[in-house]
């Protein structure tokens, strides 16, 4: 796939991964895994991806996403983005700071694309208190 496809599949799933997971799914491949390497998670199916999903943001509010660079190959895409929010409940599975907090987390994405489609998404935060 071309450059341009990648970023505007990755762009799509950013902007709608908190509003529909159910709908970013299709984004990815049938054999997808998505890993948190700070927090020790890793899914390797659509359907654990989507229930992490709706546990991590029923558990954030007032969120705020701030792109810092997003650039692409022909089989990666690389995101880095500054993420901002409230800690209302539990639901981020192995989340360093505590319900009740706002928190501004570093996030840098690394999309691994196959044919159209996200394969392997790993997930780099950086987590403090703000």
């Amino acid at each position: 796939m071309s450059i341009e496809q990648n970023l505007a599949v990755v762009a799509e799933h950013i902007e709608n991964e908190a509003r529909d997971p159910a709908a970013v799914l299709a984004l990815y491949t049938d054999d997808v895994v998505q890993e948190f390497p700070t927090r020790g998670l890793r899914f390797d199916t659509k359907p654990a991806i989507e229930a992490n999903y709706r546990r991590m943001f029923a558990a954030i509010e007032n969120v705020e996403m701030e792109t810092l660079d997003r650039f692409a190959t022909q089989d990666r895409v690389v995101d880095d983005m500054i993420v901002r929010f409230n800690m209302v409940r539990e639901g981020m599975d192995n989340c360093p700071i505590p319900v009740g907090n706002k928190v501004i987390l570093r996030l840098v994405h690394v999309f691994h694309m196959r044919d159209g489609k996200i394969a392997q998404e790993i997930v780099h935060e950086n987590w403090q208190i703000g």
